[in-house]
């Protein structure tokens, strides 16, 4: 058996290794908190926190919490879908999340108290369908901004010839 003076310094040596050990994981503790890089999700919404310039689509993002992708992933749609298969795919994922109706007359027997629908994730697809309708009213406004502003066409009386060729 080893002696008791070879024990305490056994037992004195592995307290100063756990010791260093324990310090130097609160030091990396603290510098990783210190540290935040760029893609790292936080208490922020992914993405949202990158919006930070003054682009109206940045603005979309900053207001609904989601950025454009977030929400086509949600609704399971591609970015150039129409609103019409956008629309559908919400209806089927808002009705899906649903709590069911109330029954007419009390339920006999056992029931299950695992919940068919889920509120939050109602909430999102319901979100994810305004961020889209948001963007989508941008993008149409931005086209009518761009369109060349053409005249009306001048009525037959008012043409050269009385709109006679």
């Amino acid at each position: 058996m080893a002696s008791p003076k070879i024990l305490v310094q056994i037992l004195i040596t592995g307290t100063r290794i756990l010791g260093k050990a324990v310090f130097e994981a609160g030091r990396q503790a603290v510098k990783n908190a210190k540290h935040s890089p760029q893609g790292a999700l936080s208490s922020d919404a992914a993405g949202v926190g990158n919006a930070n310039s003054g682009s109206m689509t940045d603005q979309l993002t900053r207001h609904h919490r989601m950025t454009l992708d977030e929400a086509n992933l949600i609704l399971n749609v591609k970015r150039e879908d129409p609103m019409p298969q956008i629309l559908k795919n919400y209806d089927h994922l808002f009705k899906a999340n649903a709590p069911p109706p109330k029954p007419e007359k009390p339920p006999t027997g056992r029931q299950s108290s695992i919940p068919s629908h889920s509120h939050y994730l109602q909430s999102k697809v319901f979100r994810a369908r305004e961020r889209i309708e948001a963007e989508h009213k941008l993008l149409e406004s931005a086209a009518v901004a761009e369109s060349p502003a053409t005249p009306p066409p001048l009525p037959p009386s008012e043409m050269p010839n009385g709109g006679k060729s």
